[in-house]
């Protein structure tokens, strides 16, 4: 069975229900006092203008849906079509373009391209701990994407290096699997040193290339190593950033075969849908299912708004 045929991609009100057992697995909660207790379900009814989904808290006497603080609130899209989008989103590797998904879901590009940046809120993660606790190891490396206006507005000459192009700094945890994505301006020591700090654990292992900015990591940390690909080394037993140039080319393609290009407002919007997928991927034992489900917990308290279409 295709995984677009369950009847929660299809009907509105298997999707409120679907939707409802992810955010609320322990029952409803008002978004507006916080009660659970006194919480009735209204049943719908088009006639009387009553929406699906809707409930009315005993305590404070205000009704609500489970769209209420998050990135669905407020949509005109019907649930069931977020939820096509989500399950979309989570499922392709390399990612969905806004283009592809509004004549897929039959809905305008513009709320296509809405619907995605939202989606990728919710794939966000707020996780702030650090990789390798106990001692774990950490993978480190930096790639480029793009072209930062900044540097060289619209219609200088580029050079051939990477001076122009957007940096991102990114963290592989082996332990775990998960990747940390950041956004940077350059890749100097006294930029990136502060980052690698406050997410990586003291006592973890550290493994990078032979870029001068990473030298004596070893102060800051348990151990630090590193592979001189300048040399044609790319791997020393254990000692290799394999992991994390494995997740860059799936990055890459996808950033230059699917999206083809993006502004520097937006492009942390596009890591958190790669690192996302990438931190819950088949090897993580995290199926197309769960990954789906975890991105609608996300939505979860980010209520965003059209006038702001950057974030």
């Amino acid at each position: 069975m295709s995984a677009l045929s369950a009847p929660y991609m299809h009907d509105e009100a298997a999707a409120f229900e679907f939707v409802e057992s992810v955010l609320w697995p322990n029952g409803a909660v008002c978004p507006h006092c916080g009660g659970v207790d006194r919480i009735t379900k209204v049943k719908a009814n088009p006639e009387k203008r009553i929406r699906v989904g809707l409930h009315r808290c005993g305590d404070c006497k205000r009704q609500f849906t489970v769209k209420v603080g998050t990135v669905f609130e407020a949509s005109k899209v019907k649930l069931h079509l977020w939820v096509q989008a989500v399950v979309l989103m989570t499922a392709s590797k390399k990612g969905i373009s806004a283009h592809q998904l509004h004549r897929v879901l039959g809905v305008t590009y513009k709320t296509a391209w809405f619907m995605e940046h939202r989606i990728r809120e919710a794939m966000r993660s707020g996780d702030l701990s650090p990789f390798g606790s106990g001692g774990g190891v950490v993978e480190v490396d930096e790639t480029f994407i793009g072209h930062d206006k900044t540097i060289k507005p619209k219609g200088e000459k580029k050079s051939r290096g990477h001076a122009h192009k957007h940096k991102v700094l990114s963290l592989v945890d082996r332990d775990t699997g998960r990747c940390r994505d950041f956004i940077v301006d350059d890749l100097k020591k006294a930029t990136l040193l502060p980052i690698l700090r406050e997410n990586i654990a003291k006592e973890a292992t550290v493994y990078t290339d032979e870029a001068g900015q990473y030298n004596k990591l070893g102060d800051e940390f348990e151990a630090h190593n590193f592979v001189s690909h300048s040399k044609g080394e790319y791997g020393r037993g254990v000692v290799h950033t394999s992991t994390i140039e494995g997740y860059f080319s799936i990055f890459k393609r996808g950033m230059k075969g699917v999206y083809q290009r993006c502004e520097k407002k937006h492009l942390h919007c596009y890591v958190a849908e790669f690192s996302f997928r990438d931190s819950n991927r088949v090897a993580n034992g995290v199926d197309d299912h769960q990954r789906a489900r975890l991105a609608l917990a996300g939505a979860a308290g980010k209520r965003l708004k059209y006038d702001r279409p950057h974030v």
